[in-house]
């Protein structure tokens, strides 16, 4: 197996599972995007549903250690929790550019149900889970009670756009209106004022 033939594979198969999903992608749109033969595809993947497998854990690897840079460049010297939560999350919501790697994951979201479960699984373990870990542990040692849900929580409040429109990204105003629901509804204030 060449190297530079199988991530040929992988580059081209990304772009078309980002453009036309799961279920509509064909063997033959990927091995044309990725410039080799059907039979050179199936030389390194045994079929489109290992091949999906490996692209989005390909995808969801580099998303998340992007990810995991911007926490532990964030959060290993916090001064002022409220200001520097709504750094992070700014940061967090500029990653979210990667819009190849996104474009998939709305893909995905679109057809969890005709996605082999192997393949969510898959990454979910190497991408969001992974982010999700990563920052529980920061919370974790800023003093959070539970600090894998108020990961979540933060995540939630602070890089999700307008609901009713699916995709979209949260500005400014909405990542600083997330941070400040977050640490009133983790009691923050509270406990800060008990530990003076």
């Amino acid at each position: 197996m060449r190297p530079d033939k199988r991530q040929a594979i992988l580059h081209g198969a990304l772009g078309v599972f980002a453009r036309d999903g799961y279920t509509r992608a064909s063997i033959d749109a990927i091995a044309k995007e990725s410039e080799v033969s059907t039979r050179t595809l199936y030389n390194h993947f045994a079929d489109k549903a290992d091949l999906f497998r490996n692209v989005i854990q390909a995808s969801a690897g580099a998303a998340a250690r992007d990810q995991i840079a911007i926490i532990e460049r964030h959060f290993h010297k916090v001064t002022d929790l409220e200001k520097d939560l709504v750094a992070f999350g700014k940061a967090m919501c500029a990653e979210l550019g990667n819009a190849t790697h996104f474009a998939l994951v709305r893909q995905i979201n679109a057809e969890l149900t005709h996605i082999p479960a192997e393949a969510i699984e898959a990454w979910q373990e190497t991408g969001p889970r992974k982010v999700v870990r990563a920052l529980a542990d920061e919370l974790g040692k800023l003093g959070f009670q539970d600090p894998g849900r108020a990961a979540v929580h933060l995540m939630l409040l602070t890089m999700t756009g307008d609901p009713s429109i699916r995709g979209t990204r949260p500005d400014d105003d909405d990542i600083a209106a997330g941070v400040r629901v977050f640490l009133h509804g983790h009691d923050v204030e509270k406990r800060q004022g008990a530990a003076t």
